[in-house]
């Protein structure tokens, strides 16, 4: 029986803060729970029947007495609460010191040496919504053809251009410059090109976001890659992991783009690694306090997994989890600092299985390693396949 693991990251869906929440201003985030409750409950009949209800109470998500998954939640052990950090996480690496992130913009050395770089100014320079800053500073970019430079409450260098003023191929050579600046103690995590288009005041962002992230250490997808196996990303998977770790990769635009695509790869019975990143959850409604477009997001993902479920071969494993908290009912528009969901199914595996709250991400990453029987013992976490074997 050939095995096979499909591993899909909800970008930003939270179970609840925390212990060390309070460190990060996030104390009563809970993104399910919450989300759930402004909408009146949720409807996702398919991660109910898996056990998501068991893991915690969930308006319209009960639990049920015989869950055909096994069920638990996991904590973040690394410094932070970025998309980086909970990946790289996932896959072994556990990052002791957090990326650095910059409440008050970037030291004028580092917006001197990028300028410089380039030729030419930058506006900007301060923690914004992408969306609120390209119509406030887009009437000033589009006549002086400065790139708009802002960041977050995370470790983000983030460059905003028109693409008729900024072709997206230049505006990625800048990112790139950017990287290249950003090391040692301004190692951030991501430099994220935001190109847009649009008149000042109605402008709107594109589909040819790219990420450049800092490059990795060795971690459970190098592995799998020097044991032959064939690693297939879906979503900003290879942005995360600059590139490396993977065989093939399908970056998409929508939760809905990223659902299909995996589809259509286990149906063609694709990859011994399929690693998907679904997007929308984080970057369309958390971050804009939407309750109310994240739930339906929620409910289309049900709706896609339902398909999933049939297509899912005897030898497959099938990981459902995320990689941070982004609540879209508290007051902070930035991720939250959360325990993540963790749903396991396999047709030869065991349902009903507590999996507990296991102690870090890196967990998961030991366990797909050890199901597809490679050895990452010299990386952190504990498998738990020992709970859910047949």
């Amino acid at each position: 029986m050939r095995k096979r693991v499909i591993l899909i990251v909800l970008d930003g869906v939270g179970i609840g803060e925390m212990r060390d929440s309070y460190q990060y201003g996030d104390q009563g985030s809970h993104t399910l729970k919450n989300t759930a409750l402004a909408v009146g409950g949720l409807k996702t009949p398919n991660l109910q029947r898996l056990g998501l209800g068991n893991i915690e109470a969930i308006p319209g998500v009960e639990p049920v007495a015989d869950p055909a998954g096994a069920y638990g939640k996991m904590e973040e052990r690394s410094c932070g609460k970025d998309s980086t950090v909970g990946h790289w996480e996932m896959m072994g690496l556990i990052k002791e010191k957090p990326f650095p992130t910059y409440p008050q913009g970037f030291p004028e050395q580092i917006i001197d040496e990028f300028e410089r770089a380039i030729g030419r100014k930058t506006i900007g320079n301060k923690v914004a919504s992408g969306t609120r800053i390209i119509n406030e500073l887009g009437e000033e970019h589009i006549k002086t053809g400065y790139p708009i430079v802002y960041t977050s409450a995370d470790s983000v260098f983030q460059i905003a251009a028109h693409e008729e003023v900024v072709p997206v191929e230049q505006l990625y050579q800048w990112c790139q410059i950017a990287r290249g600046i950003l090391l040692g103690d301004h190692g951030v995590g991501r430099v994220i090109a935001r190109p847009f288009i649009g008149q000042p005041g109605s402008c709107t962002r594109t589909s040819n976001r790219h990420d450049f992230s800092l490059e990795p250490g060795r971690n459970v997808l190098d592995i799998l890659l020097e044991k032959g196996l064939t690693v297939i990303g879906v979503g900003k998977i290879k942005d995360l992991f600059a590139g490396r770790g993977l065989s093939e990769s399908y970056p998409t635009t929508s939760n809905q783009e990223g659902i299909q695509r995996l589809i259509k790869l286990v149906q063609e019975g694709k990859g011994d690694l399929i690693f998907v990143n679904l997007l929308d959850f984080d970057q369309t409604f958390g971050h804009r306090n939407d309750a109310s477009g994240y739930a339906g997001a929620l409910e289309e993902f049900d709706q896609g997994l339902g398909i999933l479920l049939d297509a899912i071969r005897p030898g497959d494993l099938l990981f459902i989890t995320a990689d941070h908290g982004n609540d879209p009912t508290t007051p902070s528009t930035d991720h939250s600092r959360e325990y993540v969901p963790l749903l396991v199914y396999g047709k030869r595996s065991p349902g009903g299985i507590d999996l507990g709250v296991r102690g870090c991400f890196a967990d998961l990453g030991r366990t797909i390693a050890n199901y597809l029987e490679v050895d990452a013992s010299g990386l952190a976490g504990e498998s738990f396949w020992h709970l859910i074997r047949a």
